[in-house]
């Protein structure tokens, strides 16, 4: 993968990353907890191909970034809609040292795929007062009490959701959307690092944007540009 900008100037621009560089390249702080999230888009803004799903927008330099990124993770926190419509299995089903799958979800319903390859430990529900108690009961069922977090009234308290998180000792925190949870997320100013893949393709078709919702005004500042096969990739940290 080629270098295109780095914040701190090193390695030089046109310089090709090996394996151990990109991991150095997408590394987090490590004085503090770290959530950042992880879209791919096409050229002209789709956050999915024309089957509705991101798979079919993937690259291989994407799908490399994209295992990296779960590599460098604790958690994996996804919107309980992206989870049913991407067909998410619970991350550690068929890889035992895959980080936790945390699903939120107003409504308290855990998809069914997840629901069935979830050894205890392999995943959370995060919820909110306000959700379907049979939904919640289900879940626990499940995944085990202690493995279901309720915060927030109406909706998901995104700020108590994160602090839960930490609280259990997830340091580096990954989401992979939705839109609507992404959004959400940038509102409630949760957000640290936005990292986003454009794909050298055109999708046409409706907004699908990487972000849903009430408008947000979040500044963000660059600090890595990738390229491979026309592949960009990039990092922007939020600005707090």
């Amino acid at each position: 993968m080629r270098l295109l900008l780095s914040e701190t100037g090193s390695p030089a621009p046109g310089t090709v990353l090996d394996e151990a560089a990109l991991r150095e390249a997408y590394a987090v702080p490590g004085d503090r907890a770290w959530l950042r999230v992880n879209f791919v888009s096409s050229l002209d803004g789709s956050v999915t191909g024309a089957d509705g799903r991101s798979g079919s927008i993937n690259t291989p330099a994407d799908f490399t970034v994209f295992s990296l990124l779960r590599r460098l993770a604790d958690v994996v926190v996804v919107g309980a809609g992206t989870v049913r419509d991407e067909g998410y299995p619970a991350l550690r089903d068929e890889d035992p040292d895959a980080p936790v799958l945390a699903v939120v979800s107003n409504r308290g319903h855990l998809p069914p795929k997840v629901a069935a390859t979830s050894p205890r430990g392999s995943a959370l529900l995060v919820t909110c007062e306000a959700a379907d108690d049979a939904g919640v009961e289900r879940a626990r069922a499940v995944l085990g009490a202690d493995n279901v977090i309720v915060t927030g009234v109406e909706q998901v308290d995104l700020v108590g959701a994160r602090a839960a998180l930490e609280d259990r000792g997830f340091r580096t925190m990954l989401s992979e959307g939705g839109p609507s949870l992404f959004g959400a997320m940038l509102a409630a100013g949760v957000v640290d690092e936005v990292d986003l893949t454009w794909a050298p393709t055109m999708v046409g078709g409706g907004p699908g944007r990487i972000t849903a919702g009430p408008g947000v005004d979040v500044a963000l500042t660059p600090m890595l540009l990738l390229e491979e096969d026309g592949t960009v990739l990039g990092r922007w940290r939020v600005d707090h």
